[in-house]
């Protein structure tokens, strides 16, 4: 990670096509000029304008307080903010395109921060050019959001469609409009990536995209607005209501019945709602089409208001109360082993996975122990086994959170990175913690390692923000020199994770 001085054009323009998802006007916002780039701010905006500024421009919240008072020049972290007053009700807060000459240097161990460090503001955000070039490239293609499951809800079923990874969308209509573009989540709410193609009745867009949850809204001749005929809307946190759509990929299918008058089907992905998820009415019995994330889902079919498994689905699993659930698993499973134990009776898996049930996921014995393999989405998971009714951590798992009885084993099921912490070889208890859990100081537990600290971890794509808790003291990351201010003035450490990262 480091300040790329040739990708500032870049990062900027990416800002702009950010800026849109709460329908800020960029070119009224920001812009380049003379090799700086500049921030216009109103001084009549409200604190929660400012703060919506703050976080669509990736601002420090601090800075831009700073130019709020009226202060002139803003140094923060060897780089120089310049504030000008152009307007009775504006000013300009300008930096560099170029900032080659800047130093940026991380500053000293802090080891007396707050215990509440899980507080800190989500206004303060990175440095406009705090970034690093191949996350521009994954930033371009989007990003998924984050669903268990969905099942779209639009008037007409042509105007949207799913098929062999190419979604289809249809705007009817709009005849008059000179321009019509496509924004959302899969494009970063770009204001011109996606441009839409006139036809003899609406626009049409084709797009390549992975089975998820996506937001997005149309813009036609620069006027912003939601899908018409799609009835399922969300806020997007800043006021404002975007259209959501799903890709499908898990179709649900039970064959006759054709007498009955109502299916529908419930299970662990949608806490049992045997009401929520009605089935369609086929030639030759009954589907559901929708989409479900990768892991193991468990559910059956409500016919009629008689509950039952799936006749083509031999795959069924006691809910530890003597009631059989189908289970079904998307995705790649991990083989949870416990060696040993092979005098005692029953080891049961239990994690937050399951809902730490205690009596379900029954390991098979094996001649040098017990193991389970089990089907999970990309993630960080708590687990303990269960021996003959003692709750013991894994012993092969040095990764914990928690402290006593209540310490529980850690897998990052497809870590895609590793932190890790040199220098500190007397430290006896290490902790990572940051926006990825809460600013928990109960873990993730670190486990020394050829004289380093090191955790496995899985990270959703974006910004994170850390720390490290050595015996007890706050201390930012000696080995990355990227951080960022917060609320208490003793700095996170900062990194990007890549959607394609391992």
């Amino acid at each position: 990670m480091r300040i790329l001085l040739k990708y500032g054009l870049i990062f900027f323009f990416i800002l702009l096509s950010l800026g849109s998802k709460a329908q800020f006007d960029p070119d009224n916002v920001c812009r380049v000029e003379n090799g700086r780039i500049i921030f216009k701010l109103d001084i009549r905006w409200t604190d929660k304008q400012k703060k919506e500024i703050s976080t669509l421009f990736d601002l420090d919240s601090l800075v831009l307080a700073k130019a709020y008072n009226g202060a002139q020049e803003i140094m923060s972290q060897g780089i120089s903010w310049k504030v000008k007053k152009i307007k009775p009700f504006y000013i300009e807060l300008s930096i560099p395109v170029d900032i080659s000459k800047t130093n940026g240097n991380i500053p000293p161990a802090n080891t007396n921060i707050p215990q509440n460090n899980k507080n800190i503001s989500k206004a303060n955000k990175n440095y406009v050019l705090l970034m690093d070039d191949s996350w521009v490239k994954s930033a371009s293609a989007g990003e998924r959001e984050s669903a268990v499951y969905g099942i779209n809800n639009f008037a007409k079923n042509s105007v949207f469609q799913y098929k062999n990874g190419i979604a289809n969308f249809y705007l009817p209509g709009f005849r008059n409009a000179r321009k019509v573009y496509l924004a959302g989540a899969f494009n970063n709410w770009s204001t011109t990536e996606t441009p839409m193609q006139v036809t003899d009745s609406g626009w049409v867009a084709r797009l390549k995209l992975l089975p998820g949850k996506y937001s997005y809204k149309y813009i036609a001749d620069g006027r912003w607005m939601t899908d018409p005929n799609n009835k399922h809307n969300e806020d997007d946190g800043y006021g404002n209501t975007n259209s959501i759509m799903f890709c499908y990929n898990y179709n649900f299918v039970l064959r006759d019945h054709q007498n009955a008058k109502k299916v529908f089907v419930a299970g662990s992905f949608n806490n049992w709602n045997r009401s929520e998820l009605r089935m369609n009415r086929v030639a030759n019995g009954w589907d559901l089409p929708l989409y479900l994330n990768n892991g193991t889902h468990t559910y059956k079919f409500i016919v009629d208001n008689e509950w039952m498994t799936d006749p083509a689905n031999k795959q069924m699993r006691n809910d530890g109360s003597g009631n059989y659930n189908s289970v079904l698993g998307l995705g790649d499973a991990h083989l949870f082993v416990l060696k040993g134990y092979t005098a005692d009776k029953l080891v049961v898996l239990a994690g937050n996975f399951n809902g730490w049930n205690s009596g379900e996921l029954v390991m098979n014995k094996i001649a040098d122990g017990w193991q389970l393999p089990y089907v999970l989405a990309p993630g960080n998971y708590e687990y303990k086994f269960v021996v003959d009714g003692k709750w013991i951590t894994d012993p092969a798992n040095p990764y914990t959170i928690g402290s006593g009885n209540l310490t529980n084993s850690v897998l990052a099921f497809k870590e895609n990175h590793i932190f890790t912490l040199s220098g500190y070889p007397n430290a006896k208890n290490v902790i990572v913690t940051g926006n990825f859990n809460n600013w928990s100081t109960e873990g993730y537990r670190m486990a020394k390692k050829n004289g380093e600290w090191i955790f496995p971890i899985y990270l959703r794509p974006g910004k994170c923000t850390y720390k490290f808790i050595i015996d007890g003291n706050w201390v930012l990351d000696p080995g990355n020199k990227i951080w960022e201010e917060n609320e208490y003035g003793t700095g996170n450490s900062v990194l990007w994770i890549n959607a394609d990262s391992k």
